[in-house]
């Protein structure tokens, strides 16, 4: 997903020009020192990673060969499971390449198509999940009406604005960051070319720019998640109305796995992006990336598959499949 270019050896991380050194690369400072720890956690992330293509690609296959996940869920649940693949793929792979390299570092063009993936297909998910929490809500609120509401058209503009709002948002961010001047230093306090810790480094005042960013997370982050919970108490109102137990059951299976995952998702960046630097620390603020970088991913395709029933049916049905060959 990344284009990287690999520099070794800090002095070459800037050229002059003029008066002024321009920063050619930037460096990612490590999460520890102590090799042991690098090691551990370098397997560790792999296993994640791993878990991560393997959970998703087989949600991916399952609901386009099973007739019976033909539904607009799967077709988001679909869409989510390929940008968790992407979005993944976009900062992890380079992780683990630079846990044992000597100078752990990225040419300024590739930070900056790091950064740009990042945040396309964050900000995408961001939407997504909004859109999915909006398909949940019509299925259960307005049954009678789900299937004029959420039709196979409806989905693939859905599916299309928020594809629309990460190239946006992303092309955005990326430009007024690496628009700004670099002279130095060149060392990034994360595993990866993220926001802040990158615009840390310009050598002008960012303060406009950090306010950007915050009213971006507002916008994109806190104002999606908010629409959710507003759409799961319209949900859960409904719920408790069913006068069936089964009915209320098997409702509140389906929609909590997709909150569990929303909470996964959105509570590491609204940690990360809006609450104030003073409260956490730079390295806390690695790990959450780390988290919602790869955990997340990592557990949306077991929450489904082993919360949903639907999907449980069609692994079966594929491994059935497959013994008859």
């Amino acid at each position: 997903m990344t284009f990287l270019f690999f520099q070794m050896g800090n002095t070459r991380g800037a050229v002059a020009s003029g008066n002024r050194t321009a920063v050619t690369h930037f460096f990612f400072e490590p999460f520890s020192n102590v090799l042991e720890v690098q090691v551990a956690l370098f397997f560790v992330v792999l296993l994640m990673y791993l878990t991560t293509l393997g959970g998703n690609v087989l949600i991916i296959t399952i609901s386009v060969i099973d007739p019976a996940l033909h539904s607009p869920m799967y077709f988001f649940l679909r869409n989510l499971s390929f940008l968790e693949i992407t979005y993944t793929s976009s900062t992890i792979p380079e992780f683990l390449v630079n846990s044992f390299a000597k100078d752990k570092g990225i040419s300024f063009v590739g930070c900056a198509m790091q950064m740009y993936f990042f945040g396309l297909l964050g900000i995408t998910e961001c939407c997504l999940l909004t859109a999915m929490a909006y398909d949940r809500y019509v299925a259960v609120c307005h049954p009678l009406r789900y299937a004029t509401m959420i039709s196979h058209t409806v989905c693939l503009q859905l599916a299309g604005v928020c594809w629309f709002l990460g190239v946006l948002v992303s092309v955005w961010q990326t430009t007024f960051i690496f628009t700004l001047p670099f002279c130095g230093p060149n060392m990034i306090n994360h595993f990866f070319c993220d926001l802040l810790p990158v615009l840390k480094l310009a050598c002008v005042d960012t303060f406009r720019n950090e306010v950007y960013i915050y009213i971006a997370a507002v916008v994109f982050i806190m104002a999606p998640f908010l629409l959710i919970l507003v759409s799961y108490a319209g949900i859960l109102h409904t719920i408790f109305s069913m006068p069936s137990a089964e009915g209320r059951k098997k409702t509140f299976s389906t929609c909590f796995s997709h909150l569990l995952v929303v909470t996964l998702f959105y509570v590491p960046g609204i940690l990360t992006y809006l609450i104030p630097k003073s409260i956490h620390s730079h390295n806390s603020n690695k790990f959450l990336s780390l988290f919602y970088s790869v955990m997340s991913p990592m557990m949306n395709p077991l929450i489904y598959s082993l919360r949903n029933k639907e999907v449980k049916q069609a692994l079966r049905r594929l491994i059935s499949r497959k013994r008859s060959f």
